[in-house]
Order: C-alpha cells, then structure tokens, then sequence
C-alpha cells in the first residue's frame, strides 16, 4: 500500500550571518536562471564577478538584524509550521529549502526514510511567479527524476484567492490593524517586468491593461494580476475603502524594469501627500524573514519617517498562527485526497 507524506518548501536561508555562509547562500540563489534569467555566462558575470564581491557583507548585516537564537526567521518559522501541521495530520511532515539547508532532496529522503511513496509538495507562495513557485517545482522535479523516480509529488498550486486563504489571510490583518490608520500598504515582492511576459504561455499578457481585467487567460501565470488579486479581495474582505489602500513592489535588484510602483519610493513619497499613519503587511511572503524585518520593518519605516510620516505599524506575516496551519492542512488534504482519484 502506498504511504503518503508531505513536504513543505520555503525559500531559504544562509546557516549563519557570517560573510561565508551569506555568499554561498547568495550564490545559489542569485545563480538560479529563474531568477536572475539571463544566459549562464553574464549571471556568472553578473553574480560572481560583481555581486557576490560586495553583497555579502551588507546582507550579513542585515542578517544579524533579524537572527534569532534559534537561527534563521525564516527556518524556524517553517519548522513550528511543520511541527503544528504534523499534529493535525495522519501523514509524515517534512521541510526543505529551494535553497540551502536543509534541501529539498534531504527532506523528501526524509520522506522516503519513513516509507513514503506519494508526496505532496507544498510551495509556500501564495501566487505564482517563476522565480517562487515555479523553480521549487523543477528543482523538485530534477530532484525526483534522479533520486527518486518511483515517487509520485502532487504539488499544491498557488492560492492566491481561495476563500480559506484570503479569510485568513483577512482576519490576521484586521486584528493587527491599527485602530488609527492613513492607509494600509500591501507590499509584495517584485519580479522584473519581462518575468511576467516569460510565465505566460497564452501570450495574452499586456502590463498595461490586463491585470485589472476581471478573466484573461493570462491570470493563472501572471503574477502582478495576482497580487493585485489577493489585495482587491482582502479589501473588499475587511471592506476597506479602496482610497485607504496602496499596492507596491519590493526588493528590486539592478538596473533592469521591474513592476512598479516601488515600495520604497512610495515610502518616502507618501508622507508629504498626508499618510502620517501607515500600516503594511507584506502578502507575498507566509512566513516573517529579512524581506519583511528588515527590508520592510526597519528600512521601511525608517524611509518613511523620512518622508514626513509619524507613525509606522508592520503587520507580520501568518507564520505558525493557528488559522494558517488550518489553511495549510486543508490545501494539503486535498492534494492528498487527489492520489486516490488518479
């Protein structure tokens, strides 16, 4: 009988805040061609030859900002995530990292360790981009294919609107909602803009137009549409008017287009335009880490009392709250479910 298990995956992390452990883990990274998607020899260039000479430093920095006793945010709000998952579910629950330790091979060892033949992998983004959700499922593939052929991975797909998700998702933020606020500032993370042309197969994709459209065959790939997506029922969840709310992209790299508007040029801008009290959550990620404690929680709150903001109110990320394990166990059910329709 085939035994069933799952395996959730996150980003990532470096194993500590030393320059090192930062450049190996920024190689990897940055050496993905789903991320920086230019031919192999200019990423090499790019990465090794230029990036990788002054990034780890700055990001060890950062990193000791955010690093707790435990380690990383990042690892070990996955690990409460797995440890509170596995206690309402009947099935073996692993992690592994699209990047680092522990990897996706350790974890679906892990799996197969324990005699686990059809595997639900998790990708823990809720909408899909090619440098999220579809890297993790090739690499799991590429993974699979050479180690484990004779295992079966049904992968949960981006969530972006389902009702348990933006519920969820709703009744965080409006419990850590200021009762005084401006303006709510939902931060996603950015991609560049010719990623999003290059995740669409139907070719129907125009930045221009078609995110706000309410169907286009081009929504299940596109993932500024689904950002915008997740915002406008989260709004309309907490029934906000939509004057009070502010969409932006974060964490850019390099000089080429990303998606705009940037969230940290709308930080130092808002402020002179009346927002004095400013709360942001950041949908894009499940789980708090250096994009949101430091890039959002410290550097965003400090650009925008540069901009003549006055109050500041991070709301974090779902974590390990009780609401989120019910949207994980429930999304996983499912896919777990589909094993015995095929």
């Amino acid at each position: 009988m085939n035994k069933k298990g799952i395996l959730l995956v996150n980003l990532g992390s470096p194993r500590s805040t030393s320059v090192n452990d930062v450049k190996e883990y920024l190689d990897e990274f940055l050496m993905d061609e789903r991320v920086i998607d230019y031919r192999w020899i200019f990423r090499a260039l790019l990465v090794q030859g230029i990036i990788l000479k002054t990034r780890p430093a700055k990001s060890a920095e950062a990193y000791k900002t955010v690093w707790t006793d435990e380690g990383s945010p990042l690892i070990v709000i996955t690990k409460q995530i797995q440890k509170k998952l596995q206690k309402v579910v009947d099935v073996p629950v692993e992690i592994g990292m699209r990047y680092a330790q522990p990897s996706i091979e350790a974890g679906i060892q892990k799996l197969v360790d324990q005699g686990v033949t059809e595997i639900v992998l998790f990708p823990l983004y809720p909408q899909y981009a090619m440098s999220t959700t579809e890297t993790v499922i090739e690499k799991a593939e590429e993974v699979r294919k050479k180690n484990f052929p004779t295992i079966k991975i049904n992968y949960i797909q981006p969530f972006y609107n389902r009702d348990i998700y933006i519920n969820c998702l709703a009744e965080s933020i409006k419990e850590k909602l200021p009762e005084n606020f401006d303006a709510l500032q939902f931060s996603y993370h950015g991609v560049p803009e010719r990623h999003i042309y290059k995740t669409d197969p139907t070719k129907t994709c125009n930045l221009n137009d078609c995110c706000s459209r309410e169907d286009n065959p081009s929504h299940q790939f596109c993932y500024r549409h689904q950002c915008y997506k997740t915002t406008q029922l989260v709004i309309d969840k907490l029934n906000l008017p939509k004057e009070k709310t502010i969409v932006s992209f974060q964490s850019r790299l390099g000089k080429d287009k990303w998606i705009e508007p940037y969230t940290d040029e709308t930080l130092e801008t808002i402020g002179k335009k009346g927002i004095k009290n400013l709360a942001v959550v950041c949908p894009a990620f499940v789980s708090d880490c250096l994009e949101t404690l430091e890039e959002i929680s410290v550097e965003g709150k400090e650009q925008f009392m540069h901009g003549g903001g006055e109050n500041f109110h991070y709301i974090p990320c779902l974590n390990d709250e009780d609401r989120w394990i019910e949207v994980v166990k429930i999304l996983c059910e499912e896919k777990l479910n589909d094993f015995y329709l095929v």
